[in-house]
């Protein structure tokens, strides 16, 4: 038998003034998997980490985290935010800003004994930044960064790891290390994954399914169900074109007519920066 979903969303609709960003939407995320969430740019991508946070209220429906409802402050949730360089000048150490996840929400003076030290350095040594715990984190190259906002964010054993775009401005290596930290944390220790990007390549081995969000509208499957021409293609209303380029997969079209009546929208990066750096492409 399969256990419990610790993400429950029921006819779940998000909404602003008159524009729907996604509606109707049942989603249920068990232990352990990893829920990719795809699109443009205003699709709701970020939108639905806030519900998910309870930062913001759905327009109509349900959602649940572990059994409850969506609220601030639960502990059950780690969050990665978006990639953000620290000043080169900051001084706080590594090991000082993962220490944050583990007590940074206790208020007044606080005696750090050894509990504190012992659960700082297995964080440390979960992300593979154990090397540099004691150096100022403006040091620090952003993949090295944003190993210890994982860490940060796995303090609390969380059931659900949400992760806002995580690998916006690493270079491709530390796409694929960060995916892989975010994707053993999953399989290894139960966690639900949900990590919005709009870049589906680095972390494909590791995704269970895909949640597409497209003017509106959404899809939802195994990247094999969702990553096909057709399949973009209604979703989109327009003609899109998945490609498979030596084992890495590229979206081409240019969508018509969505977004709020903007034509000649880009189609969102799923993949399409795949397509800088290939032969006979204008990147400009």
């Amino acid at each position: 038998m399969s256990p419990p979903a610790v993400i429950s969303l029921k006819r779940a609709t998000l909404k602003y003034g008159s524009r729907t960003l996604w509606q109707d939407l049942n989603l249920e995320v068990r232990p352990g998997e990893f829920l990719a969430v795809l699109g443009a740019n205003g699709s709701g991508k970020t939108s639905f980490l806030k519900i998910l946070l309870g930062l913001a209220p759905l327009s109509a429906g349900q959602v649940m985290l572990d059994g409850v409802p969506a609220q601030r402050g639960n502990r059950t949730i780690g969050y990665v935010p978006q990639q953000k360089n620290f000043a080169q000048d900051t001084a706080l150490r590594a090991r000082d800003l993962v220490g944050l996840g583990v007590d940074g929400d206790k208020w007044g003076f606080r005696i750090r004994g050894r509990a504190y030290r012992q659960r700082v350095d297995e964080l440390l040594e979960q992300v593979g930044a154990a090397s540099y715990g004691r150096i100022p984190v403006g040091m620090l190259s952003g993949g090295e960064q944003q190993r210890l906002r994982i860490a940060q964010a796995l303090a609390s054993n969380p059931k659900v790891l949400l992760c806002d775009e995580p690998l916006l401005s690493l270079d491709l290596n530390h796409q694929k290390q960060v995916s892989a930290l975010v994707g053993r944390q999953a399989k290894a220790n139960g966690t639900a994954v949900v990590f919005v990007t709009h870049e589906i390549n680095p972390i494909l081995e590791h995704v269970d399914r895909v949640l597409y969000l497209a003017g509106g509208r959404f899809t939802l499957g195994t990247p094999a169900e969702v990553m096909r021409t057709e399949v973009l293609s209604k979703l989109y209303g327009t003609h899109v074109e998945v490609l498979n380029v030596n084992g890495r997969l590229v979206v081409v079209g240019r969508p018509d007519s969505l977004h709020d009546g903007h034509p000649d929208v880009e189609l969102p990066g799923t993949v399409a920066s795949e397509l800088q750096g290939m032969p006979g492409q204008d990147n400009s």
